[in-house]
């Protein structure tokens, strides 16, 4: 009986700390040019998880066009240099996906075919593929993220299941980042395909089921998405009041009452965190009970 009650408290242990291990905070990268360096970011110590920011301008039979918001031109090529942050953040086991989409931008899919030519864009010039514009440089990106704000009947999940189509060559990582309420406007039918491995849901600028309108509200849509199909689910939290509009969960407060609250669902992977600009201590405040 000792032994039987020792087996179970050794499974108990490995699984809290296999829990912990996976769970981590992503951020958003690139919106600011104060905001320091890529590999500034990724030498916090405080993600697991960052996303370029953004790829805004595709679909349609447009040209791609990234913008970086004074970080480097694409333009004019000044952006391959990040092929050295990169490799950086992924030595230090660090995920670095490409955004597509935001608030201000031209995308947009006309078909699943123009989904599939946005997909093979984005593998040969992104990801595992080659083209002879890269316009980050000869880094390879771990994925893709979603975080898409208009264009909702439109084929995205066509474009999810088109970059999952060459996993055979190499894991392509998709993220989503879905406003909080449910079902999203513009994500669900990609997001129910159920190949994204994590879904960081924006809690915030949205007074529905933001912090805003209480703690229990937000908790409540927490369970929601935590149902969805896929991958991980992260709380996305704003880094400071200047950050949103609503939304802000002070860090007391996100880690006394929504942590051990969420982090008890299976399908917890951790907290968003928007946007490295804004992340001045926000991170660091809750990292130790993520």
């Amino acid at each position: 009986m000792a032994s039987y009650s020792y087996s179970l408290l050794l499974l108990f242990i490995l699984t809290t700390f296999t829990s912990s291990e996976a769970a981590g905070i992503a951020t958003y990268w690139g919106q600011n040019g104060n905001e320091g360096t890529l590999a500034d970011a990724c030498n916090s110590g405080n993600y697991q998880y960052v996303n370029i920011a953004f790829l805004n301008v595709f679909g349609n039979g447009q040209t791609p066009s990234l913008n970086l918001a004074g970080h480097c031109n694409p333009a004019a090529g000044t952006c391959t240099g990040i092929s050295d942050d990169i490799r950086t953040c992924q030595s230090l086991g660090i995920k670095v996906l490409l955004s597509l989409g935001g608030q201000i931008g031209t995308y947009s899919l006309a078909s699943a075919d123009d989904a599939s030519q946005v997909a093979d864009y984005l593998w040969n010039s992104y990801l595992g593929g080659s083209s002879g514009t890269r316009p980050l440089g000869d880094a390879v990106l771990d994925g893709i993220d979603f975080d898409i704000e208009m264009g909702a009947g439109q084929p995205w999940d066509e474009l999810a299941r088109a970059l999952s189509g060459y996993n055979a060559q190499r894991k392509v990582y998709l993220s989503a980042a879905p406003q909080c309420p449910i079902p999203d406007a513009v994500l669900d039918a990609a997001i129910q395909t159920g190949l994204f491995d994590y879904i960081w849901v924006q809690f915030y600028n949205n007074q529905q089921c933001d912090y805003s309108g209480g703690i229990d509200g937000v908790l409540a849509r927490w369970n929601q998405w935590a149902a969805v199909p896929g991958g991980q689910v992260f709380m996305g939290v704003p880094a400071s009041t200047a950050a949103a509009g609503t939304g802000y969960i002070p860090p007391d407060v996100l880690n006394s009452q929504v942590l051990p609250v969420i982090k008890a669902s299976q399908k917890y992977g951790g907290v968003m965190v928007w946007n490295r600009f804004f992340d001045q201590s926000y991170s660091a405040a809750i990292l130790p009970n993520i």
